[in-house]
């Protein structure tokens, strides 16, 4: 047993534990049980609880016939974490070991120790099947709603691209091709860069220089279609961390960036003078902002963040959709606020990160029911990198396994929508 590599095991665990049993989010359990430790073992915790996550199916399913009964949940825990290790051509004889002592650490599930044992073992003895088993599906809770909006051909095509490790995306400052060229990236077709692995950010060329943000591409769309102008009142609501605020700074419009977390805003305010951006920062409910109108606004609305699950797989382990009627109302509540902020003559770019149509396509529509002088502008959403048939009449819709040949994309919605003058 090496304490070097049981550290990292117990972390991801207790990660683990976090949100399969206690039903928190990833970003609400950090640092938590990564705090004091060095940064390699921090790195590699938080890697082997979120790719468990991701393959946590397939690791049920690898387990099942050694299984007479599932045990307790902090076990499955360890099973889990260990059949993802060995499946994914770790050193079996030390991830078993190290298994077998987080069991023992826990005085309650220590008589469980012998069972840890075996079926890892076991797991080690069938590593083949792991290959031939098919992606994770997404809880049944989520699998059933998206199955219904868009069949299940589409469903497992999505799954295959939640499997994925998901490539780095950044949005550069001036000359993506430059940017390309420097991290050996390529140019995604809306102009995005893209790199093939997850490498710590902040140690890559350029980026104390502010010449580049990360950004995944779809997230990057909505600025590239509001299309700001110099000199034109923007705002951009619910802003942080900024990534779409940094798109409209640099089009030279005068962007007021608008955000409820102070916490958040300040991440927005470091990244602006990273990249030497300028934008007016106002921490405030946006339900009660008030302003003179705006030339163009950018509303980012609070959602259930169901396209971001390729880069979040704990999020529908987490989840149950307990809150998705209230998050409906929101996004209603917000729309109809940012429509009385916008000017007549003015666009407003409507979007979520979101796979759920409730969230968009059934959003706009009601929109369109209670505002008369609401024009929905498709044409708009033509830009650099959007083909055409993923625009329907409400707007945009952007899934995951849109190029997936080379990484997939987050789940989007994106409508334009301006107000007759």
């Amino acid at each position: 047993m090496s304490e070097q590599g049981l550290a990292p095991r117990r972390a991801a665990a207790k990660l683990i534990d976090g949100v399969t049993i206690d039903h928190r989010l990833m970003s609400e359990l950090l640092p938590g049980p990564l705090a004091n430790m060095p940064v390699q073992e921090r790195a590699r915790a938080q890697r082997l609880a979120t790719e468990t996550l991701r393959h946590l199916e397939r690791c049920d399913r690898m387990l099942g016939p050694f299984l007479r009964n599932k045990p307790d949940d902090k076990a499955m825990t360890i099973l889990r974490l260990g059949t993802y290790e060995i499946c994914s051509g770790g050193a079996a004889h030390g991830i078993v070991n190290d298994c077998v002592a987080l069991i023992k650490q826990d005085e309650y599930l220590a008589r469980l120790s012998g069972l840890v044992n075996a079926v890892l073992r076991k797991v080690d003895g069938n590593q083949q099947k792991w290959d031939e088993l098919p992606p994770s599906r997404l809880p049944k809770w989520l699998r059933k709603v998206l199955v219904a909006d868009y069949g299940r051909r589409t469903m497992e095509a999505i799954e295959a691209v939640h499997a994925q490790i998901p490539p780095l995306d950044l949005t550069a400052r001036n000359d993506p091709a430059a940017l390309a060229e420097l991290l050996e990236g390529t140019v995604l077709p809306n102009g995005s860069v893209r790199l093939p692995g997850q490498g710590q950010v902040t140690a890559l060329p350029g980026y104390q220089h502010g010449t580049w943000w990360v950004q995944d591409v779809a997230a990057s769309i909505p600025a590239n279609v509001l299309a700001a102008q110099p000199g034109e009142r923007v705002l951009d609501m619910c802003a942080a961390p900024g990534g779409k605020t940094m798109q409209l700074a640099a089009s030279g419009a005068a962007v007021t960036a608008l955000d409820l977390s102070e916490k958040r805003m300040a991440r927005v305010s470091e990244n602006l003078a990273r990249t030497g951006l300028h934008a007016e920062l106002v921490v405030a409910d946006a339900l009660e902002f008030e302003s003179d109108a705006f030339d163009a606004i950018l509303l980012d609305a609070p959602c259930s963040a169901t396209g971001t699950i390729r880069r979040h797989p704990d999020l529908p382990h987490a989840k149950d959709g307990g809150d998705f009627p209230q998050l409906f109302a929101l996004q209603e509540a917000m729309f109809d606020q940012a429509w009385a902020l916008l000017k007549p003559g003015g666009r407003l770019v409507y979007c979520t990160c979101s796979l759920l149509i409730d969230e968009g396509e059934e959003q706009i529509r009601d929109a369109k029911q209670r505002y008369p002088d609401l024009e929905i502008d498709t044409e708009s959403l033509k830009v650099p990198g959007v083909e055409v048939d993923w625009i329907g009449p409400e707007g945009l819709r952007l899934r995951p396994d849109y190029w997936a040949d080379r990484g997939g994309m987050d789940g989007f919605f994106i409508a334009c929508l301006r107000k007759s003058a």
